[in-house]
């Protein structure tokens, strides 16, 4: 069994809990996930099942969507409701038109400090590790991406209000950490309440089963069916075709000389491939060596017996 698989995390369950779950409703072990989700998070995780393992990290690279739910007035360790609560004020007062303007000030490359909460590893583990044992290490701020911020909804007349926005990012993004960020930019503590990634890997609710779907899926054996192959997942990365000798030649691990390519989509220098046959199959990622004027294989899926 190959192919991807995207599954609707359930609130409870950690990223591993539900990659633990599906071997065991398939019988498959080989299943790596396409980025982590904290335990209280819902939404969108796709499972890489079989061969499409080796696209794990390329899945990864593609930008997430995630609506969140945060809060003004209260801070706590984790940075999320789940915490421990640090600072709460009785009251807070903010405008709409301060909110607009500083979500605004977001998007675009930004820089994020992991949160102590997190699976960030600093001199070997993992930072959630040391926060445990009442640890405060000094973190790195990393660039992290926002490609789109959206007000979707505003409760200001409370004590402490609350906004609903949809956030696309870049892989890396913590989100309870760019509540935090917008909080302070308000000049006033927050929190992250609520979380929901809405796409990843290309994959949106509407391409997701829950677990009791995938149970009923391989009872029935309709499973196989629903699965997306690995290079549908990866159709971000341009596209090449060669004939049928060249993809045996890739298959037997030789290069393929650029002027053999028949068409593909325009590529940068650095590009990886997506390289097919006439006859659509797929034979691989793959690489420019420019000093030989060649394809040389990345990821080379050559078929099973």
């Amino acid at each position: 069994m190959d192919g991807i698989l995207a599954v609707w995390k359930p609130a409870g369950w950690t990223s591993h809990d539900v990659v633990a779950k599906v071997r065991r409703i398939i019988k498959v072990k080989r299943i790596g996930h396409t980025g982590t989700l904290d335990p209280d998070v819902t939404g969108v995780l796709p499972l890489c099942i079989g061969r499409a393992t080796r696209v794990v990290e390329y899945v990864q690279e593609r930008p997430k969507s995630y609506e969140a739910e945060m809060k003004f007035g209260i801070a706590t360790d984790t940075e999320d409701v789940s915490g421990t609560v640090l600072t709460e004020l009785p009251s807070v007062t903010i405008t709409e038109d301060d909110i607009r303007r500083v979500l605004a000030t977001f998007i675009g490359d930004i820089e994020q400090v992991p949160p102590m909460f997190s699976a960030v590893k600093v001199d070997g583990k993992r930072l959630y590790e040391l926060a445990r044992e009442g640890q405060v290490v000094e973190r790195k701020s990393r660039v992290v991406t926002i490609h789109k911020l959206e007000l979707l909804e505003m409760k200001l007349d409370q004590p402490h209000p609350t906004i609903r926005f949809s956030v696309e990012c870049s892989k890396g993004t913590y989100i309870r950490t760019l509540c935090v960020d917008i909080g302070q930019a308000l000049h006033v503590p927050a929190v992250m309440v609520k979380l929901t990634r809405t796409m990843s890997g290309g994959f949106t609710e509407a391409d997701c089963f829950t677990l009791e779907d995938i149970a009923q899926l391989m009872a029935s054996g309709d499973l196989v069916s629903k699965l997306t192959p690995a290079d549908q997942a990866i159709d971000h990365f341009p596209r090449a075709t060669v004939s049928s000798d060249n993809v045996q030649r890739a298959f037997q691990g030789k290069r393929i000389a650029l002027h053999s390519l028949l068409e593909h989509d325009p590529f940068e220098a650095d590009a990886i491939i997506r390289l097919y046959g006439e006859d659509g199959t797929f034979a691989g990622l793959f690489e420019q060596d420019q000093e030989t004027a060649s394809l040389k294989g990345v990821k080379v899926f050559t078929p099973t017996a």
